[in-house]
């Protein structure tokens, strides 16, 4: 009678890693890009546009945060433009300092560069659809999200005049 209960006491502990393994699949989480944060991402480009989100102080205008990464290896990209797209074609943005984006690196405009943006629904709690244009990249597009300056992660942004 042990000698059974041992018997089925191995097999459970032996097929439980076995069975359990069976409902993570090929597709599981672990295995795709998770980035836990606000903003949006675009990997589909030359350039990939990560953690896009646009800081807002006042509605009407704000600050343009995101990381763009350069994926070729031996040629320079550099952002040339940014504009509303779609229900938001009425939105302005302007690039000012160095928008370069050097090769197999990165540009982070929370650090790095100043894009600012205008437009009646620049409001928190919205997504604007905001159209990037590179130098050499093309372009991609993107409903961003808008949140507030109020949220501590974003006390440090810097915000247009006015905001």
């Amino acid at each position: 009678m042990n000698v059974r209960r041992c018997i089925a006491a191995v097999a459970v502990l032996v097929a439980t890693p076995v069975l359990s393994s069976c409902g993570a699949s090929f597709g599981a989480q672990t295995d795709q890009v998770y980035n836990p944060s606000r903003g949006v991402d675009d990997r589909d480009g030359e350039v990939d546009v990560l953690n896009a989100l646009v800081v807002t102080g006042a509605d009407g205008s704000g600050t343009l945060v995101a990381t763009f990464v350069d994926n070729d290896q031996v040629n320079a990209d550099s952002l040339t433009g940014v504009a509303g797209a779609g229900q938001d074609a009425a939105l302005t943005g302007k690039v000012a300092g160095d928008a370069t984006i050097p090769a197999a690196g990165v540009l982070n405009l929370a650090t790095q560069g100043d894009v600012t943006l205008k437009g009646k629904r620049i409001v928190p709690g919205n997504f604007v659809k905001i159209t990037f244009s590179f130098d050499r990249a093309g372009s991609a597009t993107l409903d961003v999200p808008v949140v507030s300056s109020d949220d501590p992660d974003y006390a440090d942004v810097k915000l247009p005049a006015g905001s």
